[in-house]
């Protein structure tokens, strides 16, 4: 059971609590703008009143800058990337860490998510994972892995 929803959750692009957030990750970091609500944005009726206000509305209007960001990763070889495996730039710079991978059933490739710094982290830079001393390929990729197929009638 717990496979499944693992594989399933990240096919969708979905964070699991102690891997891919926890209480150091703000919204803004792990790109989960979209579940803040406006109201509680700056300039909304009820602006801030939540714990860290002050930085997630500074890194949201851009005030404070980000040191990490979560993207999706997908792998260029067939071979899995696993929790805390390290990424660096083609250079050999480390620039970030996988926080979930695994060879996706639904998108039929490897897929992870991981926090890269902000300038590795546009659609389609090329990063290495480092599994087992070896650099495996990867490309920074939109997420959901699996688009959604939602009947909205």
């Amino acid at each position: 059971g717990l496979g499944a929803r693992n594989s399933l959750r990240l096919d969708a692009g979905l964070c699991l609590y102690g891997h891919d957030i926890d209480t150091t990750t703000t919204p803004v970091e792990a790109a989960l703008n979209w579940a803040m609500q406006k109201v509680r944005r700056t300039g909304g009726a009820r602006a801030g009143g939540f714990p860290g206000a002050s930085r997630v509305l500074s890194q949201l209007d851009g005030t404070e800058p980000l040191t990490r960001k979560r993207v999706g990763l997908i792998a260029l070889e067939r071979i899995p990337v696993r929790d805390h495996t390290e990424l660096q730039a083609p250079g050999g710079e480390p620039i970030g860490e996988v926080t979930s991978g695994l060879l996706g059933p639904s998108a039929d490739k490897p897929v992870a998510m991981g926090y890269v710094s902000p300038a590795h982290s546009a659609v389609g830079t090329r990063l290495h994972a480092m599994v087992r001393g070896k650099p495996v390929p990867m490309e920074v990729s939109a997420m959901p892995f699996v688009p959604n197929r939602y009947f909205r009638g």
